[in-house]
């Protein structure tokens, strides 16, 4: 086994090998850097919905049910039975 290491077509097979394991790691190392950002630009974006979703609620939170239906694209005929 040593002696076909050391001979030429082991010293090329084990610098392939070599080659091939490295390029293996560095894809491996890439593709965990690009799921990692992934993940974080979907928590980002999730937060910022959360965020947008607060401030809808904090407006609508004090209206009554005929100013949400007008709020919403009502007639003023419809919403305005919702008022009694």
């Amino acid at each position: 086994m040593i002696a076909f290491l050391a001979s030429p077509l082991g010293r090329v097979l084990g610098a392939l090998a070599v080659a091939a394991s490295l390029m293996g790691l560095s894809w491996l190392h890439g593709y965990q850097r690009g799921a990692a950002s992934e993940r974080q630009a979907i928590l980002t974006r999730s937060i910022d919905v959360l965020r947008e979703r607060t401030k809808v609620d904090d407006q609508i939170r004090d209206m009554d049910s005929a100013r949400l239906c007008r709020e919403l694209g009502g007639l003023q005929d419809e919403c305005a039975s919702l008022g009694m």
